[in-house]
Protein backbone atom coordinates (compact mmCIF):
# COMPACT_ATOMS: atom_id res chain seq x y z
CA UNK A 1 0.00 0.00 0.00
CA UNK A 2 1.81 3.44 -1.20
CA UNK A 3 1.60 6.45 1.50
CA UNK A 4 0.99 9.90 -0.40
CA UNK A 5 2.99 12.32 2.32
CA UNK A 6 1.24 15.68 2.10
CA UNK A 7 3.90 18.72 3.27
CA UNK A 8 2.01 20.74 5.79
CA UNK A 9 0.48 23.79 5.10
CA UNK A 10 2.23 27.02 7.00
CA UNK A 11 0.37 29.60 7.78
CA UNK A 12 2.39 32.13 5.89
CA UNK A 13 0.93 30.84 2.64
CA UNK A 14 -2.93 30.92 4.10
CA UNK A 15 -2.19 34.36 5.33
CA UNK A 16 -0.75 35.37 1.83
CA UNK A 17 -4.14 33.61 0.04
CA UNK A 18 -6.35 35.58 2.30
CA UNK A 19 -4.67 39.14 2.15
CA UNK A 20 -4.74 38.45 -2.10
CA UNK A 21 -8.97 37.47 -2.27
CA UNK A 22 -9.53 40.44 0.76
CA UNK A 23 -7.41 42.77 -1.69
CA UNK A 24 -9.11 41.35 -4.35
CA UNK A 25 -12.84 41.56 -2.76
CA UNK A 26 -11.99 45.58 -1.64
CA UNK A 27 -11.02 46.33 -5.46
CA UNK A 28 -14.21 44.83 -6.82
CA UNK A 29 -16.67 46.66 -4.81
CA UNK A 30 -14.78 49.96 -4.97
CA UNK A 31 -15.10 49.25 -8.72
CA UNK A 32 -19.00 48.64 -8.38
CA UNK A 33 -19.25 51.73 -6.03
CA UNK A 34 -17.33 53.90 -8.28
CA UNK A 35 -19.86 52.12 -11.10
CA UNK A 36 -22.75 53.28 -9.31
CA UNK A 37 -22.03 56.57 -8.04
CA UNK A 38 -20.79 58.23 -11.59
CA UNK A 39 -23.45 56.12 -13.33
CA UNK A 40 -26.27 58.18 -11.09
CA UNK A 41 -24.97 61.62 -12.00
CA UNK A 42 -27.12 62.89 -14.54
CA UNK A 43 -26.61 64.73 -18.30
CA UNK A 44 -25.71 68.46 -18.14
CA UNK A 45 -28.53 70.46 -18.59
CA UNK A 46 -27.10 71.85 -22.14
CA UNK A 47 -26.95 68.05 -23.28
CA UNK A 48 -30.20 67.63 -22.05
CA UNK A 49 -31.58 70.50 -23.56
CA UNK A 50 -29.70 69.92 -27.20
CA UNK A 51 -30.85 66.31 -27.30
CA UNK A 52 -34.50 67.59 -26.77
CA UNK A 53 -33.67 70.62 -29.39
CA UNK A 54 -32.61 68.10 -31.94
CA UNK A 55 -35.78 65.38 -30.87
CA UNK A 56 -38.40 68.20 -31.03
CA UNK A 57 -40.76 67.02 -33.58
CA UNK A 58 -40.16 63.78 -32.44
CA UNK A 59 -41.40 64.79 -28.98
CA UNK A 60 -44.17 66.56 -30.42
CA UNK A 61 -45.75 64.02 -32.04
CA UNK A 62 -45.12 61.74 -29.35
CA UNK A 63 -47.43 64.29 -27.03
CA UNK A 64 -50.37 64.63 -29.53
CA UNK A 65 -50.46 60.78 -29.58
CA UNK A 66 -50.37 60.18 -26.01
CA UNK A 67 -53.52 63.09 -25.72
CA UNK A 68 -55.29 61.31 -28.18
CA UNK A 69 -55.05 58.03 -26.59
CA UNK A 70 -57.20 58.68 -23.61
CA UNK A 71 -56.96 55.51 -22.34
CA UNK A 72 -53.06 55.19 -22.19
CA UNK A 73 -51.31 56.67 -19.09
CA UNK A 74 -48.23 55.56 -19.83
CA UNK A 75 -46.23 53.53 -22.57
CA UNK A 76 -42.64 52.08 -21.99
CA UNK A 77 -40.58 50.93 -24.26
CA UNK A 78 -39.54 47.29 -22.89
CA UNK A 79 -42.68 46.57 -20.63
CA UNK A 80 -45.49 47.65 -22.51
CA UNK A 81 -48.82 50.55 -21.90
CA UNK A 82 -50.42 51.20 -18.83
CA UNK A 83 -54.32 52.21 -19.25
CA UNK A 84 -56.54 53.26 -16.84
CA UNK A 85 -58.21 49.90 -16.51
CA UNK A 86 -54.58 47.80 -16.34
CA UNK A 87 -52.97 49.08 -13.28
CA UNK A 88 -49.29 48.01 -14.52
CA UNK A 89 -47.79 47.88 -17.69
CA UNK A 90 -48.73 45.05 -20.31
CA UNK A 91 -48.41 43.77 -24.08
CA UNK A 92 -50.55 45.58 -25.83
CA UNK A 93 -52.92 43.31 -27.14
CA UNK A 94 -53.75 41.67 -23.42
CA UNK A 95 -55.09 45.73 -22.60
CA UNK A 96 -56.85 46.08 -25.68
CA UNK A 97 -54.61 48.36 -27.44
CA UNK A 98 -53.28 48.51 -31.11
CA UNK A 99 -49.87 47.04 -31.33
CA UNK A 100 -49.15 48.81 -34.34
CA UNK A 101 -49.90 51.92 -32.39
CA UNK A 102 -47.92 50.47 -29.80
CA UNK A 103 -45.18 49.28 -32.07
CA UNK A 104 -44.91 53.65 -33.45
CA UNK A 105 -44.69 54.95 -30.01
CA UNK A 106 -42.12 52.58 -29.60
CA UNK A 107 -40.47 53.86 -32.51
CA UNK A 108 -40.26 57.26 -31.99
CA UNK A 109 -39.74 57.16 -28.10
CA UNK A 110 -36.30 54.77 -29.17
CA UNK A 111 -35.71 58.01 -32.06
CA UNK A 112 -35.92 60.48 -29.28
CA UNK A 113 -33.25 58.54 -26.49
CA UNK A 114 -36.51 58.06 -24.60
CA UNK A 115 -37.31 54.96 -22.77
CA UNK A 116 -41.15 55.91 -21.66
CA UNK A 117 -44.04 58.23 -21.91
CA UNK A 118 -46.33 58.86 -18.92
CA UNK A 119 -49.03 61.65 -18.66
CA UNK A 120 -51.42 62.13 -15.10
CA UNK A 121 -54.98 60.18 -14.81
CA UNK A 122 -58.05 62.17 -16.16
CA UNK A 123 -59.40 62.83 -19.68
CA UNK A 124 -57.67 66.69 -19.64
CA UNK A 125 -53.74 66.09 -18.59
CA UNK A 126 -52.28 68.86 -18.61
CA UNK A 127 -48.70 67.26 -18.43
CA UNK A 128 -46.92 65.11 -21.09
CA UNK A 129 -43.54 63.40 -20.27
CA UNK A 130 -41.16 61.08 -21.85
CA UNK A 131 -38.27 59.61 -19.78
CA UNK A 132 -34.96 61.17 -21.10
CA UNK A 133 -32.75 59.61 -18.20
CA UNK A 134 -32.34 57.44 -15.03
CA UNK A 135 -30.57 55.56 -12.53
CA UNK A 136 -30.63 54.42 -8.59
CA UNK A 137 -31.55 51.56 -6.81
CA UNK A 138 -33.83 50.33 -4.01
CA UNK A 139 -35.29 53.99 -3.34
CA UNK A 140 -32.72 55.88 -4.23
CA UNK A 141 -33.82 56.48 -8.19
CA UNK A 142 -33.37 60.02 -9.80
CA UNK A 143 -34.88 60.77 -13.22
CA UNK A 144 -34.88 63.50 -15.87
CA UNK A 145 -38.10 63.97 -18.05
CA UNK A 146 -38.48 65.83 -20.75
CA UNK A 147 -42.35 67.63 -20.24
CA UNK A 148 -44.95 69.24 -22.07
CA UNK A 149 -47.00 71.42 -19.96
CA UNK A 150 -50.35 73.05 -20.65
CA UNK A 151 -49.52 75.44 -17.50
CA UNK A 152 -46.70 76.74 -16.07
CA UNK A 153 -45.77 74.19 -13.59
CA UNK A 154 -44.78 75.38 -9.90
CA UNK A 155 -41.23 74.64 -8.61
CA UNK A 156 -39.29 75.66 -11.10
CA UNK A 157 -35.30 76.66 -10.89
CA UNK A 158 -32.93 78.46 -13.35
CA UNK A 159 -30.36 75.87 -13.52
CA UNK A 160 -30.44 71.92 -13.41
CA UNK A 161 -26.48 71.69 -13.09
CA UNK A 162 -26.95 74.55 -9.95
CA UNK A 163 -30.03 72.26 -8.58
CA UNK A 164 -28.32 69.05 -8.01
CA UNK A 165 -25.63 70.60 -6.27
CA UNK A 166 -27.79 72.01 -4.02
CA UNK A 167 -28.04 69.41 -0.77
CA UNK A 168 -31.43 70.96 0.23
CA UNK A 169 -32.91 71.04 -2.78
CA UNK A 170 -36.58 69.88 -3.23
CA UNK A 171 -37.52 66.44 -4.62
CA UNK A 172 -39.16 67.53 -7.61
CA UNK A 173 -38.42 70.30 -10.05
CA UNK A 174 -38.97 72.02 -13.46
CA UNK A 175 -36.50 74.09 -15.86
CA UNK A 176 -38.05 75.95 -18.13
CA UNK A 177 -36.69 74.69 -21.88
CA UNK A 178 -38.94 76.87 -24.36
CA UNK A 179 -42.52 77.22 -24.75
CA UNK A 180 -44.65 74.92 -23.05
CA UNK A 181 -41.74 72.27 -23.10
CA UNK A 182 -39.96 72.18 -19.27
CA UNK A 183 -37.07 69.33 -18.22
CA UNK A 184 -38.58 68.41 -14.97
CA UNK A 185 -35.61 66.70 -12.19
CA UNK A 186 -36.97 64.02 -9.58
CA UNK A 187 -34.03 63.29 -7.52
Amino acid sequence: MARFWRAPIKAGTIFKAASLLLALFVAALSAVLAFISFSMKPPAEKKLIESFQSHRVVYERLRDMILADQQVEAVYVNFGVKTASSGLPHKPSEVNFSVQRYDEYVALLKQAGAYAAFKPKGNQPDQVCFAAWGAGWAGDTRHVWNCWAGREPANQVANLDDYYRNPTRPRNVFRHIDADWYLRADW
